[in-house]
């Protein structure tokens, strides 16, 4: 009985047969069929077979059969599994080879077969080819018919399969959205099995599973289903069979797709070779691609290179798990070691790293052997891909995001020249905090990443300042910040570099990229060179009238100073009242104090309250001034067919209607308010004009509502809110209806058809004689628009002086012009500098004469823009010379403008202004005799062709009331352009200036003997607030010039003389800057101890003419004389301001209809601040006690007369 127990105890364990034996080995399984591997089952059999061969007594026997029960193969009762513990990876690794194998055969023997058919049925093809031509033509018929047919059939079957084959083609390529859909599904799917792979290696390598009962085993198969029928798709589709059997994919097929129809079959599961799924996130930046989230080919390398490090790795890492966990099959499987997957991917990391902890490693020699070869290339793999990774990870755009708009809050995007000087300017200028709460977030676009200075610029601003990196050329870049909901677009340019043409042609392109991914942006740029603004008139979308404005450095950096050779310091002055300027305070009685008081002014604009309709522009100005405060210089004029204008200083004949817009000069935007809120019955007592605010009584309710109209085209579409369009009753041009006629026309003003407009009533513009003269002649004396003086086109070489003839002619109050540039320079457009001393506002007589010295070589190419001005000639030569300086008279010249066309090209900016320096230095060093003996010997001397003599002797334009006195040339009035800033320094020696000042800071710039173009830098953010400045900065200073006459130049490049019409001629009625001198005329009375205010009360009310500034001399508040003549600028002294008698005053004053025949008008008294400017020490040893003896009015009736003016 126990033999027989012990049988059936060994033939139970052996065979698996019935018996006590056989029972207990059921137990035993049902035991562990949970918590043994098939690993420690397989060496467990082992040790048991051998146990039991060598037992030979029962007590033997029974010591090793419960080991031998826990050393079986984990196996269930319902499933008929191999109870031996025989391994099956064979059979897996079997059915992947054969597929592999087999179909590598089917293919090769295709080929070889279909290769030999080729060449049989090519012999043949020639065997009959032969017989046809033996047997002759009508034989060939019939016997062709059925080959005909045969060939028709395969070409029938070809055209079939060929088209399954497209099909198939375009199903696989993604080509169409089902190609796409399937592509992304099989990567997706591809990368499922993976993770059950993943979730399946925390079990044993080979294990027993019911296909009906596990889940994981059950997906995984409907997985491998569509990857068979993929394959078949794919398979179709190539071309080349065998390469295609042969590829990536395919092996991951051939290994991953049979064993699971053997593990369905087998109802046992082998890990096996699924690992090589891992190998599919190749494909992953293809996918990507696909989906067109990848678009840029750094990152597309950079997913290819992360794809391809992690699907070896993975690969590598499965491979270890296997071997190490199954063992050598030579080692009959017992050397295995029980290791994790991601244990297995940690030591793969390590080696690959050459670093090797040895905490983990490879026992098996399969494992051993990969890792040899693993190390060279995943060590060669780990030191490429690893660092480029890094890098275009670390070179990822920081700045490549995109804008996210803000409810409620306007941005707008700055683009062009991005550096840190010019975003610093730009920033400085647009957060002022003078401005209204600025509620808008500005966004700056450049291609290139900001250095750390202006990285830090940007975080001190981080609340209102955005950074992005990118190009508005390209349109992915316009949309990421917003460009379709942007307020505006501004465009900086490159002030200093070497090719204008070329940076203009940049910033054109930048214009025309904008506009055209969004036509209704609006849009300010900044050009470089005048001639370039033409090309923005090509472009369909671009519209002054919307708001686009090209702001023109190089037009108004020479019109400033062409308005300087008018009113020196006038440039100074017009720079500081675009500028945000912070009040500096200063107790001490210098020059700076009150240079610092004007600089804090800023120019606004503002609706007229209603309390100001039926006024005269005159009385409203003294209201303003006396009562509120307040300058007003102009106002927006809009005429019948809805175009505006402004008007400065339109004199007494103008009224004030509802809604006017206008332009005021104050210290910050809430005292400009008053203009606004002003009523009469509530404010006329008040005389403080702080306590001027907004009341609630009826007037200041319609004044209101008839600035928010309720007709939707009485509004102009711009982006700073609702205008009201004012027309005048009258044509813009001077009416020369009888005085009775006006009056009866000025009285339908109150008509109900009549809607309120600007007016115009007073009959002084009729035209006077001499304008109806100019009608009657034949002579074109103007250009096509009557904005300027013109003349036939000369020849260069009638307006050359040569030395000799220069010294014999005759100069004096002329405009000395020093140009240095040679054939290679950039032009800078003196046309700008011309037009503005040549407005038709001046009578021919008054026009100073322009000078130029320079390279002949260069004045050559830009005489094309300057042969139709009258007055003006040309010294060959150099302005470092003095011989040449001295044959043009320098020292009796209005003022000397030293400008340089080869500024841009010398990299070290502190050499940049070095001619100009050298220049300014070179003629004030300069010394002269006594010149008026020599001017008036010299009367009746020789003048060239070109000169004109016409102008009488005692024409204060021409300097006549200048004192004899000028011996030196320190005393002669400069103004010298520079580029750098910094370089201000070395203009005047005297000064105790600091490097590190401020431009507007130092003295050479507050006297208004040096302009940088950097001050205009202001003018963008001053646009931007209000496009109206831009228009009255560019009226004050280009003379006239308007977009009409712009798109005339850029028409024909040159102005187009015109005949004489009322309606050109109406264009002269235009006021013009001049500066009044106190020591004598109408006003002398006034200018030794009087106040500024009565000053500017008397001139509006005589003359109408407005006073908005004080050229004073630099010492002039010293007690004792001083031998200095420079002066400084101070903008809009307030009422009380004490006036001295050798200031020179800043005023509008109105066209002179009579000048042109009758000389002896308000002009004589009123002369240019060069006169004066080159007074001698005896200006300063007048007795002042001489003028305050005859003064009619104390300073009681001063305030008296004040309180007077106010308006009742």
């Amino acid at each position: 009985m126990a033999n027989g127990g012990g049988g059936g105890g060994g033939s139970s364990s052996s065979g698996g047969g019935g018996g006590g034996g056989g029972s207990s080995l059921r137990m035993s399984s049902n035991i562990h069929a949970n918590h043994l591997s098939l690993d420690a089952s397989s060496s467990s059999s082992s040790s048991s077979s051998s146990s039991s061969s060598s037992s030979s007594s029962p007590s033997s026997s029974s010591v090793h059969e419960p080991k031998m029960d826990a050393l079986i193969i984990p196996v269930t009762m319902e499933v008929p599994c191999d109870s031996r513990g025989q391994r099956m990876w064979w059979a897996f690794l079997a059915s992947s080879m054969v597929t592999f194998f087999g179909g590598l055969f089917i293919i090769l023997l295709w080929r070889t077969l279909k290769y030999l058919w080729t060449v049989c049925c090519h012999c043949g093809g020639k065997t009959k080819e032969a017989q046809k031509i033996n047997n002759g033509s009508s034989q060939a018929d019939g016997t062709l018919k059925p080959v005909e047919e045969k060939e028709e059939a395969v070409a029938a079957e070809v055209g079939w399969m060929t088209s399954v084959k497209d099909w198939a083609g375009v199903m696989i390529s993604a080509q169409t959205l089902t190609g796409r859909v399937l592509v992304v599904l099989v990567f997706a799917l591809s990368i499922g099995a993976l993770v059950i792979y993943f979730i399946d290696s925390s079990n044993p390598i080979e294990s027993c599973q019911n296909f009906y009962k596990d889940f994981t085993l059950q997906i995984d198969m409907a997985f491998n289903v569509f990857f068979l029928l993929y394959f078949g798709l794919r398979f179709i589709a190539a071309n080349d069979k065998l390469w295609f059997w042969l590829e990536v994919n395919s092996v991951v097929d051939f290994f991953t797709v049979p064993p699971v129809f053997v593990s369905v079959y087998l109802n046992r599961s082998w890990l096996g070779l699924r690992f090589l799924r891992a190998l599919r996130l190749i494909q992953f930046s293809e996918i990507l691609q696909f989906l067109n989230i990848l678009k840029t080919s750094n990152s597309i390398k950079l997913v290819n290179l992360l794809s391809i490090f992690i699907s070896t790795w993975l690969t590598a890492a499965g491979f270890i798990h296997l071997v190490e966990n199954s063992g050598d099959p030579w080692e009959n499987f017992q050397n295995n070691q029980a290791l994790t997957y991601w244990e297995c991917v940690y030591l793969l990391m390590v080696t690959m790293s050459t670093v090797g902890y040895g905490d983990v490693y490879a026992k098996t020699t399969l494992g051993r052997l990969f890792m040899v070869f693993f190390i060279l290339g995943g060590l060669a793999m780990f030191a490429s891909y690893v660092p480029e990774i890094i890098e275009l990870i670390g070179n990822r755009k920081k700045y490549g995001g995109s804008y996210s708009a803000v409810s409620g809050r306007k941005h707008i995007v700055v683009c062009g020249h991005i550096t840190l000087e010019s975003v610093s300017n730009f920033l400085k200028d647009f957060l002022h905090k003078d401005r209204d709460d600025v509620n808008v977030e500005i966004v700056f676009l450049h291609n290139i990443s900001p250095n750390l200075e202006l990285e830090a610029l940007f975080k001190r601003h981080f609340t209102q300042v955005e950074f992005y990196q990118g190009s508005v050329l390209n349109p992915h870049d316009l949309a990421r910040v917003k460009i379709e909901s942007a307020d505006a677009c501004l465009i900086l340019a490159n002030k200093y570099c070497a090719d204008p043409d070329a940076e203009d042609a940049s910033n054109i392109m930048r214009v025309i990229s904008i506009k055209n991914y969004h036509p209704k942006i609006r849009i300010i740029t900044q050009m470089l060179q005048y001639h370039n603004k033409a090309h923005l008139l090509n472009i369909p979308s671009w519209n002054w009238k919307e708001g686009d404005d090209a702001i023109c450095l190089a037009e108004l950096k020479l019109g400033f100073i062409a308005q300087s050779c008018l009113a020196q310091g006038l440039s100074t002055m017009l720079a500081n009242l675009f500028s945000m300027r912070s009040f500096i305070k200063i107790e001490e009685d210098t020059w700076q104090k009150y240079y610092l008081e004007g600089v804090s002014n800023e120019m606004y604009t503002e609706y007229l309250s209603s309390a100001f309709v039926g006024l005269s522009f005159p009385t409203v100005c003294e209201l303003c001034f006396v009562k509120l405060k307040l300058l007003m210089i102009a106002i927006e004029y809009k005429s019948a067919n809805r175009e505006s204008r402004i008007l400065i200083n339109p004199g007494n004949h103008l009224k004030i209607q509802e809604g006017t817009l206008g332009f005021f000069i104050a210290s910050d935007a809430k005292e400009v308010k008053r203009a606004f809120f002003y009523c009469k019955a509530c404010h006329d007592d008040i005389t403080d004009p702080k306590r001027i605010k907004k009341c609630g009584c009826k007037r200041l309710k319609v004044a209101a509502r008839s600035r928010y109209p309720k007709d939707p085209f009485e509004f102009k579409d711009t982006t700073h809110g609702p205008r009201l369009v004012a027309e005048p009753v009258e044509d813009e041009q001077p009416s020369t209806l009888s005085p009775q006629k006006k009056q009866r026309n000025g009285g339908m003003r109150n008509s109900p058809s009549s809607s309120p407009k600007l007016m115009r009533h007073d009959p002084l513009l009729i035209p006077g004689n001499d304008q109806i003269d100019n009608m009657d002649s034949n002579v074109k004396k103007y250009d096509s628009t009557g904005m300027f003086h013109w003349c036939a086109p000369k020849e260069i070489e009638k307006v050359i002086l040569t030395r000799s003839e220069a010294a014999m002619t005759v100069l004096s109050g002329h405009v000395v012009v020093c140009i240095f540039g040679d054939v290679s320079s950039a032009l800078i457009g003196l046309r700008n500098l011309v037009m503005p001393l040549r407005a038709s506002n001046f009578h021919y007589h008054e026009l100073k004469h322009i000078v130029f010295v320079g390279s002949i070589e260069y004045l050559k190419r830009e005489w094309e823009t300057l042969h139709n001005f009258p007055k003006v000639s040309i010294l060959p030569g150099t302005p470092l010379s003095r011989a040449d300086l001295r044959a043009v008279n320098i020292n009796l010249c209005d003022m000397c403008v030293i400008l340089s066309a080869n500024q841009n090209n010398i990299d070290d900016t502190s050499l940049q202004d070095k001619e100009c320096i050298l220049a300014s230095l070179n003629i004030k060093s300069m010394q002269f005799d006594d010149s008026i003996g020599v001017l008036q010997a010299n009367s009746q001397g020789f003048t060239p062709p070109g000169m004109d003599r016409s102008s009488p002797d005692n024409s204060p334009v021409h300097g006549m009331l200048r004192q004899p006195s000028i011996t030196t040339g320190v005393n002669i009035p400069i103004i010298t352009e520079l580029v750098n800033d910094t370089n201000v320094q070395f203009l005047d020696q005297d000064d105790d200036d600091d490097p590190d000042t401020e431009l507007y800071l130092t003295q050479p710039f507050a006297c208004g003997t040096a302009f940088a173009v950097s001050v205009l830098d202001s003018l963008m953010s001053a646009t931007y607030f209000n496009d109206n400045i831009l228009t009255l900065i560019r009226t004050l200073v280009t003379g006239g010039a308007t977009p009409e006459l712009e798109a005339l130049i850029a028409e024909e490049n040159a102005l187009r003389g015109g005949y004489s019409t009322p309606q050109t001629l109406a264009n002269r009625d235009r006021c013009r800057v001049a500066q009044l001198a106190l020591l004598d005329g109408p006003f002398a009375d006034l200018g030794d101890g009087g106040c500024y205010g009565d000053l500017f009360c008397k001139a509006l009310k005589t003359y109408n003419m407005l006073c908005f500034g004080i050229y004073r001399l630099r010492d002039a508040h010293l007690s004792t004389p001083s031998q200095c003549t420079k002066r400084y600028v101070i903008t809009n002294p307030p009422y009380e301001f004490e006036l001295v008698p050798t200031d020179l005053i800043f005023c509008l004053m109105q066209f002179d209809h009579n000048a042109g025949q009758s000389r002896a008008s308000l002009s004589h008294s009123s002369h240019s601040s060069q006169s004066s400017s080159k007074k001698s020490s005896s200006v300063h040893s007048i007795p002042s006690t001489a003028n305050r003896q005859n003064r009619p009015k104390s300073r009681e009736s001063r305030d008296k007369q004040k309180k007077e003016m106010v308006y009742r």
